[in-house]
Formats: C-alpha cells, sequence, structure tokens
C-alpha cells in the first residue's frame, strides 16, 4: 500500500468523524457586523480559478492549449466545518480558507470539467457546516444568505464580462449543490439563458424531479438542457437520515448516464485517487430510490475505505474519469443540438 494513499484514506476518515459529530459546536448569535470583508469579483483574487490564472494545483491537468468551446461554472463544498470555529461565514481572505479551496475542491472535484470548457471557480463566504445541524438551522439563516448572495454576484459578474454566450455547465457539490439549484431557477428555470445551459450537474445533494419548472433530469449520456444529481453510499446500507434528506432525490447513474439501475465494473471509467492517478475498472454502483449505491472501490488504501458507509466526500472523485468524458459529449451534443436547429 502506498503511505500517500493511506495518508489520503485517512484525512478524509477524520473529515467524516469530524463533520458527522452532532453536538459540540461553537456559536455566537450572527452578527452582520462580524461577517469577513466581502469578495469583488471584478478583481482576480476573488476568484479561485479564471482562464490564464488557474492555480498550481490545476495546471497538470490543463494540458488542452486549444480555445474552449464552453464554460464552467463550479460552486465548491463546505469546507468550514472545524467545530471550534465561532465565525457563520468563511472569510475568503485566509490563507488557510484558501488553501483549502485550491487543495481539496479544486483538485479532486473540480478538475474533472476542466477538459469541457474553461473554469469558473469564484471565492464565496460559504456557511459553517453547523448550519445543516438541527440546533442552528434558524440562527444560521442569514449566513446561508450571506454565502448564496456571494454565489450569485460572481455569477453575474460571470454573465455580464466573461461568458460571452458561450455554453454553460454549472457543477457543483453538496453546499455548492444548494446554492446552485437557487441560481437555476433565478436564471436558468423557464428563462432565456436555459438555451444555453449544456447541463448541471448538481452533486451531493438532494434534487427533486419536479424541483424546477423546465430544467428536467437528464436520461441520456448525449441529453443536455436539464440536470443529473446523485448522493453516493455503500452499498446494501442507509443512512439513518435516509427518508429526510436522500429518499425521493433524482439519482443518476454516473457511469451509464440513463436509466440503468446498474453498473459492470468493466464499464467504470476511472477514480481519482490522491496520487493523482485515475483507477478504471474499480467499483460498480446500483441506483435505488434517492441513492446512489456503491462497491469499495479497488484501490490502495480500501481497508480503511471499507470502515466508512457515507460516500458524500467523494462523490465526484469516484467517478472523476466518468464526469470528465461525460462533460466533453455533452458539450459536444450542445453544439450538434443547436448547429442542427439553426440550419
Amino acid at each position: 500500500m502506498k503511505i500517500s494513499s493511506l495518508r489520503f484514506i485517512l484525512l478524509l476518515l477524520t473529515f467524516l468523524l469530524s463533520t458527522a459529530c452532532k453536538t459540540g459546536f461553537q456559536s455566537m448569535a450572527f452578527q452582520e457586523k462580524n461577517l469577513p470583508a466581502k469578495p469583488n469579483y471584478s478583481e482576480s483574487k476573488s476568484w479561485a480559478a479564471i482562464p490564464g490564472k488557474y492555480p498550481l494545483v490545476l495546471r497538470s491537468f490543463d494540458k488542452m492549449k486549444n480555445v474552449k468551446k464552453a464554460d464552467v461554472f463550479y460552486v465548491y463544498p463546505t469546507l468550514l466545518t472545524d467545530k471550534n470555529i465561532k465565525d457563520w461565514n468563511a472569510d475568503i481572505w485566509t490563507s488557510s480558507i484558501r488553501e483549502n479551496v485550491f487543495k481539496t475542491a479544486l483538485k479532486y472535484q473540480a478538475s474533472a470539467w476542466l477538459k469541457s470548457g474553461d473554469l469558473y471557480v469564484p471565492f464565496y463566504r460559504q456557511a459553517h457546516y453547523r448550519v445543516f445541524e438541527e440546533a442552528y438551522i434558524k440562527a444560521g439563516e442569514p449566513a446561508w444568505e450571506i454565502a448564496y448572495q456571494d454565489v450569485k454576484n460572481a455569477f453575474q459578474y460571470f454573465l455580464k464580462y466573461y461568458n460571452k454566450g458561450k455554453p454553460i455547465i454549472i457543477a457543483s457539490h453538496s453546499q455548492g449543490s444548494m446554492h446552485a439549484k437557487r441560481l437555476i431557477k433565478e436564471f436558468f428555470d423557464q428563462k432565456p439563458l436555459q438555451n444555453q445551459l449544456v447541463a448541471a450537474f448538481l452533486i451531493g445533494t438532494r434534487i427533486f424531479p419536479d424541483e424546477f419548472e423546465s430544467i428536467l433530469p437528464l436520461e441520456s449520456a448525449e441529453a443536455v438542457g436539464g440536470f443529473v444529481s446523485w448522493n453516493s453510499y455503500k452499498i446494501d446500507k442507509l443512512p439513518k437520515n435516509y427518508g429526510s434528506w436522500y429518499k425521493g432525490g433524482v439519482t443518476t447513474n454516473p457511469i451509464s448516464w440513463d436509466i440503468q439501475m446498474n453498473s459492470k465494473v468493466s464499464e467504470h471509467k476511472g477514480l481519482l485517487n490522491e496520487d493523482l492517478k485515475t483507477y478504471p475498472r474499480c467499483l460498480r454502483v446500483k441506483v435505488i430510490d434517492g441513492l446512489l449505491w456503491t462497491t469499495l472501490p479497488e484501490i490502495p488504501g480500501r481497508f480503511f475505505l471499507s470502515l466508512i458507509q457515507d460516500y458524500h466526500f467523494a462523490d465526484i472523485n469516484l467517478f472523476w474519469k466518468d464526469i470528465e468524458e461525460n462533460a466533453i459529449t455533452r458539450v459536444n451534443a450542445w453544439y450538434q443540438k443547436n448547429y442542427h436547429e439553426k440550419k
């Protein structure tokens, strides 16, 4: 077993154990005067990634020099999880916060979309993990709104100054997907901008089939203009909050990208590991109501992964290569569809 892979699994296990804690969060009343300084999206330092200024962690992935045919707007998941932190919103100007975005979210998630389009990733004052705890939901509402308004402001700036009418992929995970869901309702659903939507990858949160008026679940690998979503969990296991957090949600098969309920190991394109190697044909999935059951991946360090049931932290890593190839497929399908319609 490689030491780097073992360390990665241990870090992930530690993260899950810490975020699974239901008590002990340090908290104080939300006060706007305590908010960290807001981003200014006219300045590049408010973006974790924009074309031409990708951070170092992305440069090994982005080796294509040709002009990308689409744009990708990615919203990262909850990274502010330390229960001892009293802040309600992340301070994006703190070096540790910024490095965490670079070395986790961009490196292991956003990188999956680099070949399909120009990548835009705004820093945003995400809400602390405690907002998902029952005791803090009401108190955390202002913090949640601050986080969304940052994402919205970044997207508006992206549309006005960067996009220039190119097709758009929305990519997100967990808290990021919850904000992206609202973004789609405001900007795409039954709006002219829907014509530019390649697909929304709303991963790691529950999205109901009728969540939107005109943005529908995508049920083939080449379909465009809708969304895909899934929540990964160890096969044959159910979380305690299955009914309230998962049941009823759209569950896309991220290997076949259609309505197949099962996959074969041979069909899996590849998991991205800590060593930045992709491991193909290392797992299979089964789709049930609201959950994507996943087998234990055949990778270095899998013994430690076997101790974990909730694969939420790896919703994207598990299918990194599958996502990469599918995003490219959908961009090409968008152009083919729109070219024929214009003819």
